[in-house]
């Protein structure tokens, strides 16, 4: 199977109401799950909600929403600012490199400066090395993700000040 045919399939997937697809052939299997983080933190939002469930309902999915939900201590500055980055989201499922070889720099890092065909890392998806493109040209702020990483289709990879 090509990595346009993946690519296909994960748009038909997440463009539908289907929450896990699986696909073999010959010996190949590709398996795709949605899921709804934005969600369980907008739920988690409110502290009292969060207060009244952890009593009842303990949930492992859940845990880690919790500590995001209790932060807004931030000052608002600091959460617009944020908001206005952009994301930079993994096209597939694969593992991330920041290096195309473990001897290798990496190929941006935080303040580094990108333009919108700027190689910035590579996603390894069934053995194929995918090239990830910034999309946009401006300043790395961060890279949310570290070395080796199994990252989810539409995960932040890194976040960029645009220009």
């Amino acid at each position: 199977m090509k990595v346009q045919e993946i690519r296909e399939i994960i748009k038909l997937v997440d463009q539908s109401n289907i929450s896990e697809f699986v696909y073999e052939n010959e010996g190949t299997k590709i398996k795709l799950k949605k899921t709804e983080t934005g969600t369980a933190i907008q739920q988690a939002a409110s502290p009292n909600v969060v207060q009244n469930n952890a009593a009842v309902e303990v949930k492992p999915a859940a845990a880690p929403a919790v500590p995001q939900a209790i932060e807004p201590a931030k000052p608002a500055a600091a959460v617009t600012e944020r908001e206005n980055l952009h994301k930079i989201t993994s096209p597939m499922v694969g593992t991330f490199y920041q290096s195309p070889a473990p001897d290798s720099p990496a190929y941006v890092k935080a303040g580094s400066k990108v333009t919108k065909d700027s190689i910035v890392c590579i996603v390894e998806a069934m053995k194929l090395f995918n090239e990830i493109e910034a999309e946009v040209s401006g300043e790395i702020v961060e890279v949310l993700v570290k070395e080796g990483q199994l990252v989810e289709y539409g995960q932040p990879l890194f976040l960029v000040k645009p220009e």
